[in-house]
């Protein structure tokens, strides 16, 4: 038995639903269109921007905005860490948690350990957490974990495949070969973190028509991850996408001279998130037409 969907308790029909990263807000400069303040203000004009969810570290702050909980963790080995975790986000509200497991150097065995003990965890506290692929974690590897899922294919996956499209220098080498290599894990993906990163940088602007070639290739991977989803899903469950954008401060965005001659970000994040969720619909209409043909 896998990992659940996230699902809302109705039936309606499969669905995406918006939400948004805490990081995306942060520190955004002035320049920006998106908004400053407290962590309550910034919560409620996500709120309404139109998003449903928001992860960030307190789930108080998404609650009290009126807007769905999402959990996130970081656990190096703790078992008993990563459960206790994972009982506080159910226990405050939180739809989901995505797991950054381990830091890259454990054996396969102890990367066996520790997703045993997740999946175990998510099905008896009755909790969907999902495993994000992400650097300095042991899910950094594509091959590695691709290897883990052959021992454990109960395991359900946040896609933040930005990672690995910088971390493998993705566009080096046979393409078809990867996409294909990859099903396992799109298969398995019920989460994304929405961030396009280039083989160099790790945040790219997927507005900027010059980076198009690696948004297309994203859309591709966004793509196959909704059809994973809607081959399971049932009433009431849904697929979360998060806009995950980080400040200049993670010396993830590129920086450019801005009109005073200072370095700044290259875009907006704020609207940047806006961009990102559009193409998630995009995708995930792209799915429906897929499965349905």
């Amino acid at each position: 038995m896998g990992v659940p969907n996230t699902n809302d308790g109705t039936d309606r029909p499969p669905r995406l639903l918006h939400g948004m990263s805490f990081v995306t807000p942060a520190d955004l400069p002035d320049w920006s269109a998106g908004p400053r303040g407290t962590a309550a203000e910034i919560a409620a004009a996500i709120k309404a921007a139109g998003y449903e969810a928001y992860q960030c570290l307190d789930p108080a702050i998404a609650t009290d905005a009126g807007l769905i909980p999402t959990g996130l963790i970081r656990v190096f080995d703790d078992v008993g860490q990563m459960r206790d975790a994972v009982k506080a986000r159910r226990d405050a509200g939180c739809d989901c948690t995505t797991a950054h497991l381990g830091t890259g150097f454990e054996s396969d065995d102890e990367m066996l350990r520790l997703a045993e003990a997740m999946l175990d965890i998510a099905l008896t506290e009755r909790h969907p957490v999902y495993l994000e692929t992400h650097r300095a974690t042991m899910t950094q590897d594509i091959r590695r974990t691709l290897d883990l899922i052959e021992r454990l294919p109960e395991l359900r996956f946040n896609g933040d495949f930005g990672h690995w499209y910088i971390g493998h220098e993705f566009t080096y080498g046979d393409m078809e070969m990867k996409f294909a290599a990859l099903r396992p894990v799109f298969e398995r993906t019920r989460f994304l973190h929405l961030r396009l990163s280039s083989n160099a940088f790790g945040q790219v602007t997927a507005s900027d028509p010059a980076e198009s070639r690696h948004l297309d290739y994203y859309k591709r991977m966004w793509i196959a991850a909704f059809e994973g989803f809607l081959r399971s899903a049932g009433p009431g469950d849904y697929i979360a996408v998060h806009p995950e954008l980080l400040p200049a401060r993670a010396f993830y965005p590129k920086m450019v001279p801005g009109p005073d001659g200072v370095l700044r970000e290259e875009s907006d994040r704020w609207t940047e998130a806006a961009f990102l969720i559009a193409v998630a619909e995009q995708c995930f209409d792209a799915a429906k037409q897929a499965l349905a043909s």
